[in-house]
């Protein structure tokens, strides 16, 4: 088979010929498909271009390695940005960059927002990019988990390494400190 009709194949295609062919070219395919949007992801964590091409190598590896794991529950996109989120997390804690739960407790939001009455129609995409700069990499990680890369409940705990009620309650937090810094910074002007 061609390159060119390789890279036509969907993930799973791709996949199952790594499985049954072993053959290293395939991964090539989906290295090139997503090597930009984790190196992206990695830079959004680590604002450091050489730790990010570093962070994004590591991934691979790792993504390769894990490869035969991969049950195929959900997309292979999902399970690699979950990869790349798990793997950032815990570079940024071992750097000591990340401690969730001493930055919450230090930085704690005035009032608890009732998101049922919010409107969200004012929200200008530039600004929420801003604000996504000012909470906790913890925090950014799972918003855009959930609503960017639309992981489950039960992917975001486990990229987390917490319970689904801890990344239930550490979203909800997120979601309130988004609309609360955002009312704070562009709203109450």
């Amino acid at each position: 088979m061609r390159d060119e009709s390789l890279k036509s194949l969907s993930d799973t295609e791709i996949i199952n010929r790594i499985r049954t062919d072993n053959v290293t070219k395939y991964f090539e395919i989906l290295y090139n498909r997503y090597h930009k949007k984790v190196l992206d992801k990695c830079y959004s964590f680590v604002k450091n271009r050489q730790t990010a091409e570093e962070l994004t190598e590591d991934i691979f590896s790792k993504t390769y390695e894990k490869l035969p794991s991969f049950k195929q529950l959900s997309s292979f996109s999902s399970w690699l940005y979950s990869i790349t989120y798990n793997h950032c997390i815990d570079y940024l804690r071992e750097k000591k960059i990340l401690h969730y739960p001493n930055w919450s407790r230090e930085n704690e939001i005035p009032e608890i927002i009732d998101e049922t009455e919010e409107n969200f129609e004012y929200i200008n995409y530039e600004n929420l990019l801003v604000i996504l700069e000012l909470i906790h990499t913890e925090e950014k990680a799972l918003l855009l988990m959930k609503y960017k890369d639309d992981l489950s409940m039960k992917q975001i705990s486990a990229a987390l390494r917490i319970s689904e009620d801890a990344a239930k309650m550490r979203l909800k937090r997120a979601r309130t400190r988004v609309i609360y810094l955002y009312k704070e910074k562009f709203l109450n002007n």
